[in-house]
């Protein structure tokens, strides 16, 4: 899910004429794709030239859809992203089976222009649609969870937060590019941040195989949400082998509340590749389910249990370095974050809007007696045994502080989700290329939770293999 400028793109037609009819052409065919419910296969010839670009504009997409056995997950949901959390959590109760959306890489559909200005400066856009190829719905982790509002663990469907809301694009930019001195964007789309995880993950942000993918914590600086960020501003430059790259969230109102910025600084000599990034999240939101008492509670608040959640707001500073070494063949891979999570300096209020047009029932803006720390950690190695294959292991760890106080002060347990804990997660995955547009994969995820991040869990461990096929075009 890397936001940056694709192949594709940069090979698109510069030559001159009539863009607003392809402008409409291609978002008539958006359009028509996204409200028919479903994607629907079709048989056509390929285009002469490999891609779908008409003056500029280039219609591309993805679909991936697998099965997936989990020792111990819930039932599947049509609306959350991966369709299963893939990790254990709270809510793990029993094994599932069944078919599985976006395993490897998220299904999307989406339009993609480039158009020539001046000297080397061209103007870029960028509309991006994410689905769920099971069942024909449009990508929303907080609809999953609005789902579950009321419900006792035990009879939970899968749902977990996410920056994927419904939202009918998740990325939606405009901005002028030049290779000399880089690109600007503005509207919705990744961090720096969310690009950095995708370039050094090995698992390059699978949900079936990456818990850094999956979760989003990492990506988000701390939370989920802000892994793609609305009204931002963003800039990335590349200048002989140095990376730099900085975003900017404009909240729309005065103060700091619920802005964010982030800064990158890398590089690349001799088959390595390193960069460094800083984080600031004011007002960030991470959002569950309700409870039956939540629930019961909403009407005098004038909310409805079908668009509310439960919301825990942080200020959270994050920095990182990530890096990734080639061999040829094999590449390896190095990534650690420090993730500092501390009480907002500006609470947010009940009926707080959050992304997607869904709000806050219930607001925690005291989650934090002390700083909490979550420090992620990972490390892997992928191996291209030929073109057609390629088999990749990673190994992801998650530590967290004991920051409660008063009896659970210092804890080691599972007492108290403010208690220290550690998250285990090892993967292997095979991809094998069947041709230019259609792949294979097969592998499994392992993840065990301790002490403060098993806190109330049903189950500690899951695993949970997958097979599947992806379609790009």
């Amino acid at each position: 899910m890397n936001d940056s400028m694709s192949t594709s793109l940069r090979k698109a037609s510069r030559t001159r004429g009539d863009r607003r009819s392809a402008v409409a052409s291609g978002s008539f065919l958006l359009a028509s794709l996204m409200t028919a419910g479903a994607v629907q296969a079709q048989s056509a010839a390929a285009p002469a030239d490999d891609t779908l670009t008409f003056h500029g504009i280039t219609l591309y997409g993805l679909v991936d859809i697998g099965l997936q056995y989990q020792s111990h997950g819930a039932p599947i949901s049509d609306f959350y992203p991966a369709g299963t959390a893939d990790i254990v959590q709270k809510n793990s109760n029993h094994s599932t089976f069944g078919a599985t959306p976006s395993n490897l890489s998220q299904s999307r559909i989406g339009l993609q222009g480039i158009e020539p200005l001046s000297g080397d400066w061209s103007a870029v856009f960028k509309l991006e649609t994410f689905f769920n190829p099971q069942s024909g719905d449009l990508s929303d982790a907080l609809k999953s969870e609005t789902q579950n509002n009321g419900r006792a663990l035990a009879a939970q469907t899968t749902n977990l937060d996410s920056s994927i809301a419904g939202q009918i694009f998740q990325q939606s930019y405009v901005g002028v590019s030049s290779p000399t001195f880089g690109t600007f964007t503005f509207g919705r789309q990744n961090t720096t941040l969310a690009d950095g995880v995708y370039k050094y993950d090995p698992q390059g942000v699978s949900y079936a195989f990456s818990l850094i993918g999956l979760s989003g914590t990492t990506a988000g600086a701390g939370d989920t949400q802000d892994r793609r960020l609305d009204s931002s501003l963003k800039y990335v430059g590349q200048f002989n082998g140095i990376h730099v790259g900085a975003d900017y969230k404009f909240n729309g109102a005065t103060g700091s509340a619920n802005s964010a910025y982030e800064l990158q600084l890398g590089g690349e000599f001799a088959g390595l590749s390193v960069d460094a990034y800083y984080s600031k999240i004011k007002d960030a939101i991470a959002v569950s389910a309700l409870s039956a008492a939540q629930v019961t509670g909403l009407p005098a608040l004038g909310l409805s249990s079908s668009n509310s959640l439960a919301g825990t707001v942080s200020d959270n500073s994050t920095y990182s370095i990530m890096a990734m070494y080639s061999f040829g063949a094999p590449k390896i891979y190095f990534g650690y974050e420090h993730i500092q999570f501390a009480n907002p300096s500006t609470p947010l209020a009940v009926g707080f809007d959050d992304i997607g047009g869904y709000k806050l029932g219930v607001v925690n803006n005291a989650a934090f007696p002390n700083d909490k720390v979550l420090l992620s950690v990972w490390a892997g190695v992928k191996y291209s045994v030929n073109p057609s294959l390629d088999l990749t292991a990673a190994y992801y760890w998650n530590h967290q502080n004991s920051f409660g106080t008063g009896a659970v002060a210092g804890c080691s347990t599972t007492l108290s989700a403010q208690c220290s804990g550690n998250l285990n997660v090892f993967s292997v995955s095979a991809v094998y290329r069947l041709s230019k547009r259609f792949d294979t994969y097969a592998g499994f995820m392992y993840s065990d939770a301790t002490d403060g991040l098993a806190s109330g869990f049903i189950n500690r461990i899951d695993i949970n293999p997958t097979v599947g096929v992806r379609y790009k075009f």
